[in-house]
């Protein structure tokens, strides 16, 4: 199966470090980030999960839940978790799924079989609380994620579903943001961006982040 932006992301049972997981169950309403690895006790990955550990906090504001998978068994994430508590200085805090049967990750798309027939590629996935996929992101085995990006992507997502707004190129927190084109209506524009917006053209409109909620 190969997902694509605006599906509906598969509903999945599976166990894991946390007991058996029902996915929906476990997103609630929040938003979702899904992330797969390799396999356990590889490098890479250890600080991946470390990291993301250190990042709970920054989720937790963005109503955002973490979880990860990997083809091997519960067992050994178990003690792959004692490896990446001691080694990255943190407390892994959510679930690693244990997908020895490849459920998850033919169901996400997660085997390539041109990278391997076998390991799952280093796929990331955002979900929002309707269950939509809104990001899916895939790097290389040689090379860790960029969580902060991550968090920037999120942020860009949560922001735009409530403003008719575009976030532009390098776009972080608390900077200026595109209106849509779709907008022309100046009346309105004036109501929903009181702050006003410089037209750079036309079409690139600019005007300060609007406030969330």
């Amino acid at each position: 199966m190969s997902l694509r932006l605006g599906d509906i992301a598969p509903n999945f049972q599976q166990a894991s470090s946390a007991g058996e997981i029902d996915f929906y169950q476990f997103l609630g309403d929040s938003w979702g980030v899904l992330f797969s690895h390799p396999a356990d006790y590889t490098p890479v990955c250890t600080t991946e999960l470390g990291f993301t550990a250190k990042l709970k906090d920054e989720f937790e504001k963005r109503g955002v839940k973490a979880i990860a998978l990997s083809v091997d068994d519960v067992e050994s994430h178990l003690g792959w978790i004692k490896d990446i508590n001691e080694t990255q200085n943190t407390t892994v805090n959510f679930p690693i799924i244990a997908d020895q049967d490849r459920k998850v990750s033919e169901l996400y798309g997660f085997i390539h079989p041109n990278a391997s027939e076998t390991l799952t590629v280093r796929s990331l996935v955002i979900i929002d609380p309707n269950k939509k996929v809104r990001l899916i992101i895939t790097y290389p085995a040689s090379t860790g994620r960029n969580f902060h990006e991550i968090l920037r992507v999120i942020d860009s997502l949560q922001l735009t579903d409530h403003h008719k707004v575009a976030t532009p190129a390098n776009w972080q927190q608390g900077e200026d943001v595109v209106i849509v084109p779709s907008l022309k209506d100046e009346a309105e524009i004036a109501q929903r961006f009181p702050k006003g917006y410089k037209a750079v053209t036309p079409y690139l409109r600019l005007t300060p982040q609007p406030e969330q909620g």
